[in-house]
């Protein structure tokens, strides 16, 4: 693979991973092939700060869990109105790693 495909890949999603695993997807991009590379770009990245805006608005009912395909804690928040409003205030300062990792893993799966 092209050192400057890497690049901007890493450039314009960087902000979607954690920025610990970069030097590893950095890797595993300059092990792939074109077409693969293709499928990688293609692949749908949730966006941290939106989907914390979701979890301010209606994180209370679950729906953050439902998009990052946590479906038994999003039936967990739905049930209990998002712990009692507990778990809804933890989860907007832990929604933007959860849904970073969570696109780190779709990442890995199609890469490896």
């Amino acid at each position: 693979m092209e050192q400057n495909k890497v690049d901007m890949f890493i450039a314009s999603m960087g902000q979607k991973f954690p920025s610990d695993k970069l030097m590893l997807i950095s890797s595993q991009l300059e092990k792939l092939d074109d077409s693969r590379f293709l499928v990688i770009q293609s692949i749908d990245y949730k966006d941290p700060t939106t989907l914390l805006i979701i979890s301010i608005f209606v994180g209370h009912w679950g729906v953050d869990r439902f998009m990052l395909g946590q479906t038994g804690m999003g039936i967990g928040k739905l049930l209990t109105c998002g712990g009692f409003g507990i778990w809804t205030i933890i989860d907007w300062f832990t929604i933007k790693d959860a849904t970073k990792e969570y696109n780190y893993q779709k990442f890995i799966q199609v890469a490896i």
